[in-house]
């Protein structure tokens, strides 16, 4: 067993941890970063890299209608009144650390339209959300690109990654570069289980690797962003998250929650624990699950056939509908020929078509009877006439599908309603759906400045928490695209600033 002394030890590295590491860095602490896997990323390294942070210079020199005060009126309409003082921190901060980051020319944001994910007063047309410009492979430092961990549907082979980083992974890439050029320390496969508490204060973290266990200790304080406890079985189930561990979208072997159930046993407190980011997965062959949005055509039905909902809502909110109830679990994405026998969305990986056919994941016959007759799907043929119907009018009688700007942002048909197309073109296809989902909302209970609390609101001293390790801000809501990911940068740059207060 060694002993390390750092100023600040981050556990994890997606965005949360490596924007955290990166100003505490610049701060000038020496800040070393703990990473469970080989890779760095996390699920951050999977994402489209969309960061909700209202407010900031990326957002006016797009000329978009964005600002705080209609950020704090969107958040207003979707959440419990009174804001709580993390939202407001939240609202505060956002457009200074863009400012902060935009300041280091290892950065470099964008606007990109993607439709915030609730109709309400506040909301900025085709979202207000910013996104790292894309970055190639030879613009960066070796040690750097070949710690970023590759896209989910290459990752999941054991392939590399791409010539040119792209959402998540430009924003890893940006991230732990400048972090590496400015002095900070990377440690792979380090895998923290515990923490080391003296006189009642956090001041390390105990780890398993390769060449045994060690203590890293850390002289100001230690920054949580570990993940939420999506990949344990055994936590999903005592806290009733839908959904299961082999269906989410964190690498293999990742987010287990120790870190959490230790701090607990410090007496911190926790919150929204029943809750997840959850999307529908296309299920794979090996019985997984592929985070699925945008579908151009088909419909989802449930165990009798029948739809149960929009099948163009945002992703966490046709989740929640499929988790409304168990004959939804699995789903069938029922589709016809019109883009060739090709899944008529995106997912991540999408997986080939042949394979799953062959595996059962998906099926394929002549006539929706036969389709209706092999899933046992009573009342399949029903929903389908009517669901055409539907396309002919351009109205969604049932669920509104195509009257929200996010429903036809992905659609491109050509009837009267662009999201309502009919479902005639043989062969037929059934594929899959289970309930995945981008990690736990669930998690320590944090004050605006980060510190990890305890349930009469005291902090733990010396230990802060971000990224999904700390509890939504958003309580249930996943208010835009990129909301898990501003949230984590925002109170990883409060966590610093109070660590650096503190150290001074």
């Amino acid at each position: 067993m060694s002993d390390m002394t750092w100023d600040v030890v981050v556990v994890g590295s997606g965005g949360g941890a490596l924007i955290g590491a990166y100003l505490a860095q610049q701060a000038g602490l020496n800040t070393v970063v703990l990473e469970r896997t080989n890779l760095v990323g996390g699920t951050s390294a999977y994402s489209g890299g969309a960061c909700w942070l209202p407010g900031s210079d990326v957002q006016q020199r797009a000329g978009i209608s964005d600002s705080t005060e209609s950020a704090r009126a969107y958040l207003e309409a979707l959440l419990p009144q009174p804001l709580s003082d993390q939202i407001e921190a939240f609202l505060a901060e956002a457009p200074r650390l863009v400012a902060q980051l935009e300041a280091d020319e290892a950065f470099a944001w964008e606007w990109l339209p993607f439709p915030e994910y609730f109709d309400a007063p506040g909301r900025v047309t085709m979202g207000r959300s910013i996104a790292p410009v894309k970055i190639r492979r030879d613009e960066l430092p070796e040690n750097v690109e070949a710690l970023v961990r590759p896209p989910v549907e290459l990752d999941r082979v054991g392939a590399g990654g791409r010539r040119t980083l792209s959402g998540g992974q430009s924003l890893i890439a940006r991230a732990l570069n400048a972090f590496l050029r400015d002095g900070g320390t990377v440690l792979t496969e380090h895998h923290v289980t515990d923490y080391v508490v003296e006189d009642g204060r956090v001041v390390g973290v105990r780890a398993s690797t390769p060449s045994g266990p060690e203590t890293i200790r850390a002289s100001r304080g230690v920054l949580v962003a570990a993940g939420g406890f999506e990949g344990s079985p055994k936590l999903r189930q005592q806290h009733g998250v839908p959904g299961a561990a082999g269906w989410t979208m964190a690498p293999t072997g990742t987010n287990s929650g120790e870190l959490m159930e230790a701090a607990i046993a410090l007496g911190a407190e926790v919150a929204h624990m029943t809750e997840a980011w959850l999307c529908p997965g296309l299920e794979q062959p090996d019985g997984g699950g592929s985070f699925t949005l945008g579908f151009r055509s088909g419909v989802m039905v449930d165990a009798q056939g029948r739809r149960y909902a929009n099948e163009c809502l945002p992703y966490d909110r046709f989740g929640s509908e499929m988790a409304a109830s168990p004959d939804r679990i699995p789903s069938y994405l029922v589709f016809d020929s019109c883009e060739g026998g090709r899944l008529p969305a995106i997912a991540m990986p999408e997986g080939d078509p042949e394979e799953h056919l062959a595996a059962g994941t998906w099926l394929r016959t002549d006539t929706l009877a036969e389709l209706a007759d092999k899933l046992d799907l009573t009342d399949l043929e029903s929903t389908v006439d009517r669901f055409n119907t539907f396309a002919e009018s351009g109205v969604d009688e049932d669920f509104g599908r195509g009257s929200d700007e996010y429903d036809t942002f992905f659609a491109g048909g050509d009837g009267p309603n662009k999201a309502l197309v009919p479902i005639d073109a043989p062969p037929f296809y059934a594929a899959r759906f289970v309930l995945s989902d981008l990690g736990t909302k669930g998690g320590l209970v944090t004050d605006v400045h980060g510190r990890v609390v305890r349930a009469d609101g005291e902090p733990i001293p010396g230990l802060y928490a971000t990224s999904n390790s700390a509890a939504s801000i958003f309580g249930p809501v996943y208010p835009g695209p990129g909301a898990p990911l501003g949230k984590a940068f925002v109170f990883a740059s409060l966590a610093v600033q109070h660590l650096t207060k503190e150290s001074s």
